[in-house]
């Protein structure tokens, strides 16, 4: 039954072969040091990359105010909107029941058509694209009428001077002042009593 079983000499013998080597450090005698390896030496780097230079110094960009242009598109602003008011002003001049009664009293005239010639009519001004510019001021409501403007004929051309007041409200308009200059100083009066009936037909 116990034939196959090792005997205890023969286990110890397989134990003691089998148990590794070790070496400690304290244990003596200590195994001699390991020579170094020869030094070697480098001209450059270990690892050579790419090299990238510093960047020089640059200078700062110029300051530019804000302000100058800010000014600028300001006056521009205000000049636009100052020009679109007058154009507007001097439409409504235009289209006043006073400048075509002044108008209609000119074509009508002998002495202005002889002086002037035919197709009387109001001088277009170049910045206005064809429409005159009328001078002055048209207050229906205030009772003020004072205007002025260019007129020319195939003769000749001159400025139209018109002026008409109303001294109290339901009165009818008494005209002042209508006249032509031309442009070789002849003076042309119109006759007053006919616009200020038109006037008058007018104001009520």
């Amino acid at each position: 039954m116990y034939r196959n079983r090792p005997t205890t000499a023969l286990i110890h013998t397989r134990l003691t072969t089998i148990k590794p080597y070790r070496n400690f450090a304290n244990q003596l005698p200590r195994p001699p040091p390991k020579p170094l390896p020869p030094p070697e030496t480098f001209s450059s780097t270990s690892r050579p990359r790419q090299y990238y230079s510093r960047p020089l110094p640059r200078d700062l960009p110029p300051y530019h105010r804000a302000w100058p242009g800010l000014l600028a598109v300001c006056v521009g602003g205000v000049g636009v909107w100052a020009a679109f008011l007058a154009y507007a002003a001097n439409q409504e001049r235009l289209s006043s029941s006073a400048m075509r009664r002044v108008l209609s009293g000119l074509r009508e005239s002998e002495e202005v058509r002889t002086i002037l010639g035919d197709a009387v009519r109001p001088e277009p001004a170049w910045y206005l694209n064809g429409s005159p510019w009328v001078y002055g001021s048209v207050k229906m409501l205030q009772g003020n009428i004072d205007i002025s403007f260019r007129i020319k004929g195939h003769k000749g051309a001159g400025t139209v001077y018109f002026t008409s007041i109303r001294k109290a409200r339901g009165e009818p308009f008494t005209t002042l002042r209508f006249k032509i200059i031309t442009d070789d100083g002849t003076i042309i009066l119109m006759p007053c009593e006919t616009v200020a009936a038109q006037d008058e037909t007018h104001a009520s």
